[in-house]
């Protein structure tokens, strides 16, 4: 069974770097044919797709979030990485990583669109 555990510090600084890590076990992120994403929501708000890194290291971005955001991959300890520059307190939300078969622009924002989903964890954006 795929599991996935999101890790990295929950409260960041307005200007900061947003640096999360995703460990997944049970499944190589490598050799499945999925896609890895990050989706974050916010205080009253739903699932945002934020981008997604796939098997061959190829990774997607929402359009918005482009030129601040970052994923990245370690195949060596299977595990991939999210980092999102110049936070704001707008970037304060739960951060889920989730594994997919596509991303599909009318689906990812969907909870039922995934396969896999970590538990979440609370980023907080505070001085």
């Amino acid at each position: 069974q795929v599991q996935l555990q999101e890790s990295g510090p929950g409260l960041v600084k307005p200007s900061q770097t947003l640096s999360l890590t995703c460990t997944v076990s049970g499944g190589s992120i490598t050799t499945s044919s999925y896609y890895w994403n990050w989706i974050r929501q916010s205080p009253g708000k739903g699932l945002e797709w934020m981008g997604a890194i796939g098997i061959e290291g190829t990774d997607y971005y929402k359009t918005s979030l482009v030129s601040r955001t970052s994923i990245s991959r370690d195949t060596s300890k299977n595990q991939f990485s999210l980092q999102l520059s110049s936070v704001t307190t707008e970037d304060t939300a739960v951060y889920y990583c989730a594994g997919s078969r596509g991303i599909d622009g009318n689906k990812r924002n969907r909870r039922d669109y995934y396969d896999y989903w970590g538990q979440g964890t609370q980023v907080t954006v505070a001085s």
